[in-house]
């Protein structure tokens, strides 16, 4: 599908704010209401929009740890790559799963109550060989930026 300017614009602002009403949303992008519901609806048939979710504040709910995970694994057949990330697509605990190259197979983001529990996390993964050989954690000390909205402004059109 190809998007124009006034797809990214409505896809700009459902990102910043999913609650925005069908009125706003047409304001802010130049169109009538109807035309531009009409777009947003193609926007979400198309996947485009995946979905809608309101953003929390972990740390304001309690506290927690945040820890950041380099994963090798012991073999590289494509069994142990599925099977490592069934295993991990099972875990809440892991808000976050990239698989890298460089040097590791993947990254992983686990938000923990505390250090104690993300160990028995990693302790269990470890006990369900589910393929770890080596990990390696990065505690995060401080949320510098955390911003999960996508630069729309690399799509434009110059």
């Amino acid at each position: 599908m190809k998007l124009d300017s006034i797809d990214l614009r409505i896809l700009d602002a459902v990102q910043r704010d999913g609650r925005i009403t069908k009125l706003k949303l047409a304001e802010l992008v130049g169109l009538s209401p109807t035309p531009c519901w009409l777009r947003l609806r193609k926007l979400e048939d198309a996947g485009i929009i995946e979905s809608y979710h309101a953003r929390l504040a972990p740390r304001r709910i309690a506290p927690i740890a945040t820890v950041l995970v380099e994963v090798t694994l012991a073999n590289h057949r494509q069994a142990d790559f599925a099977r490592f990330e069934q295993s991990i697509g099972q875990r809440p605990e892991v808000t976050a799963c990239w698989s890298v190259g460089g040097g590791v197979d993947y990254i992983l983001k686990v938000v923990a109550k505390d250090i104690d529990t993300y160990q028995r996390l990693i302790d269990q993964m470890l006990a369900e060989d589910i393929g770890i050989d080596r990990y390696f954690t990065y505690i995060v000390t401080k949320t510098v930026k955390d911003d999960t909205t996508l630069p729309l402004s690399l799509f434009s059109e110059k």
